[in-house]
């Protein structure tokens, strides 16, 4: 906000709040709401807030971060089930309050929904501490792919009493908001995300990295970078590259990612190049050495993956919804496909990846529209 009642202007800046964070997962865990909190600390730190992030020990080693304005507490976790690699957060109302009461937070933004998410809303409702959230996984969903879908409107219901209470509840897009907004949640803000244009970026194209998939300049390199998990839609992606070999039997899929399902994928399709977890640098070089991103998740509330792809360079195809159906346009900066049509999918795949030139078209028209997100 800017002050106009002076002849100097002057800008007007927000007090520095101190922000209690809890979360069931933060970085250097791989998944998109670590990264997502992970990136969230990092701005609200540069603008000079205060950061007191409450999460689960990840394991035996790890210790509380304690430096300039930000500092950590752990609590006790427990393997999620389907995710062993993550812990969640065991119930902690009784120390929330402890510390609160002695130290009391501006704010309390809860970022997960589990028993520490429920116990740091209830602990910030007892002290009259105002709550946010974050909704950032359609877990109801995931129901059908873990043999419970009986328990997914237990789920659902579940959720919505959980951002209901709090003040406000932050999403990513406007069509998550409506579609909250429809199922009766309440106060429910958009907060649009960006992406690390320099990290993520075409020139970190890497000719060797090509080479040991043997693929060179002209051979198309599908891209998936995901958790290889049932929720993921994976099998629509290797149904669309069968197609592609058709076609072109020297196409390359490279799968990025790791998870529960990749021990029998592999096994199963042996010409698929599995390249196993990568971040940072080592991620930016294998988005940038692929030519087609295909992102075939119907589970998603964003998919940072779909706009680290764009940055990179990449013609990327998904379904419209989440972050595709907010940045993608169709044959101009990427491809839709019809919520839920994976024979539109695989159609859209295979003729893509026929044509390099218009590959390019569209890998270099998505570089320039991500380049204007904040």
């Amino acid at each position: 906000m800017r002050a106009m009642n002076t002849p100097n202007e002057t800008l007007q800046v927000a007090p520095a709040l101190h922000i209690a964070l809890v979360t069931e997962t933060y970085v250097p865990e791989v998944n998109g709401v670590a990264i997502t909190i992970g990136r969230m600390v990092h701005g609200l730190l540069k603008r000079g807030h205060r950061i007191h992030l409450i999460r689960p020990r990840q394991h035996k080693q790890d210790v509380a971060a304690a430096e300039g304005g930000y500092a950590e507490t752990l609590v006790s976790g427990m393997p999620i089930p389907g995710y062993p690699e993550l812990k969640s957060g065991l119930p902690a109302k009784n120390l929330l309050l402890k510390l609160w009461r002695k130290q009391r937070p501006d704010v309390v933004h809860i970022a997960t929904e589990g028993p520490l998410g429920w116990s740091a809303l209830s602990a910030a409702r007892k002290l009259n501490i105002p709550v946010s959230t974050d909704f950032h996984t359609n877990f109801h969903n995931y129901t059908q792919h873990y043999g419970i879908g009986l328990l997914k409107k237990t789920i659902a219901a579940y959720l919505r009493h959980f951002h209901n209470k709090a003040a406000c509840t932050l999403v990513p897009t406007a069509s998550l908001q409506q579609q909250l907004e429809h199922e009766g949640y309440q106060n429910v803000l958009v907060v649009s995300r960006g992406v690390d244009t320099e990290l993520f970026h075409p020139a970190k194209r890497d000719a060797e990295l090509r080479a040991s998939w043997n693929a060179d300049d002209d051979t198309p390199v599908v891209m998936l970078v995901s958790r290889i998990a049932p929720e993921k839609n994976l099998h629509v992606v290797i149904r669309a590259f069968e197609k592609i070999r058709k076609l072109n039997p020297l196409a390359r899929l490279v799968i990025v990612g790791d998870g529960p399902a990749r021990a029998e994928l592999q096994k199963q399709h042996p010409h698929v190049i599995f390249a196993g977890m990568q971040t940072g640098e080592a991620l930016a070089r294998h988005y940038a050495s692929g030519d087609i991103f295909l992102y075939p998740s119907l589970t998603e509330t964003y998919g940072n993956v779909t706009v680290e792809a764009m940055a990179s360079g990449l013609a990327t195809l998904a379904y419209d919804y989440a972050a595709a159906q907010q940045h993608i346009r169709h044959d101009i900066n990427g491809l839709l496909a019809t919520y839920a049509d994976s024979d539109a999918f695989i159609a859209e795949a295979r003729t893509l990846a026929n044509d390099l030139s218009r590959v390019r078209r569209l890998g270099a028209a998505a570089r320039a529209t991500v380049e204007s997100l904040t």
